[in-house]
């Protein structure tokens, strides 16, 4: 079963997104969450592989959130089949499953994103932006180690890190600029206001953030932003 939603209200194309998950709730969950951003249109949503790649080939969105088992065709099936057909839709793999070996696998099949269900209501505001911007997003204790290994429009690798992960700061760009503008002083509405998200999306990058450095407070990324001459003292 497929169902359309209306557009999303905002300015401009709208960046179309199909969900693909076996389960009515997550979808509705998801679908919840992202129409709260601006210029997202949930095209359609899957309740199978099979469906989801048949969506794919019709609709041909700009991303695809996709569960990894699921009737049909399971998620790193369904990965192959649409990047081996497109290239121009994205895919976020969001998932129960903690394992960077299927994280890993993920990737070599064309995911860009990689978040777990039970960090969804934190995470997938900001992995969503990351994709927009072409840049990866690992959950939670993933997204150090599989953040350094990602290579950009390469199956394997064995080289250097790309520029977003390079040096002594493991942030993609968009975590840069998120933390950037906070350690400048701007809410969190502000920040989104600069970075034509909502506030809400720039929580989900700072909590991120947060996490991802392993800071215990907000000061710990100040000093830290501060330290490394991503904002002046």
């Amino acid at each position: 079963m497929t169902a359309t939603s209306k557009s999303a209200g905002s300015s401009g194309k709208a960046y179309r997104v199909v969900v693909a998950d076996d389960h009515a709730v997550v979808r509705r969950g998801v679908r919840a969450l992202l129409e709260m951003q601006p210029g997202i249109e949930i095209s359609a949503e899957a309740t199978n592989g099979l469906e989801a790649l048949n969506l794919v080939r019709k609709l041909k969105p700009d991303l695809v959130v996709l569960d990894l088992t699921m009737p049909e065709m399971n998620g790193l099936e369904l990965a192959r089949a649409i990047r081996e057909e497109n290239d121009t839709t994205d895919m976020l793999i969001l998932t129960m499953h903690f394992s960077e070996e299927v994280a890993r696998e993920a990737l070599r099949c064309g995911a860009m994103a990689y978040v777990l269900k039970s960090d969804a209501d934190t995470d997938l505001l900001a992995a969503v932006d990351h994709v927009r911007h072409k840049q990866p997003f690992f959950t939670g204790q993933l997204a150090t180690s599989m953040a350094e290994n990602f290579v950009n429009d390469s199956e394997e690798v064995e080289g250097a890190p790309s520029e977003e992960t390079s040096g002594a700061v493991p942030l993609t760009q968009r975590e840069v600029d998120v933390m950037t503008l906070l350690a400048q002083g701007k809410s969190n509405k502000e920040a989104a206001s600069v970075l034509g998200v909502s506030a809400r999306t720039v929580e989900s990058h700072r909590n991120h953030i947060m996490r991802k450095m392993d800071f215990a407070s907000f000061s710990d990324m100040v000093r830290f932003a501060i330290r490394n001459k991503i904002v002046d003292p």
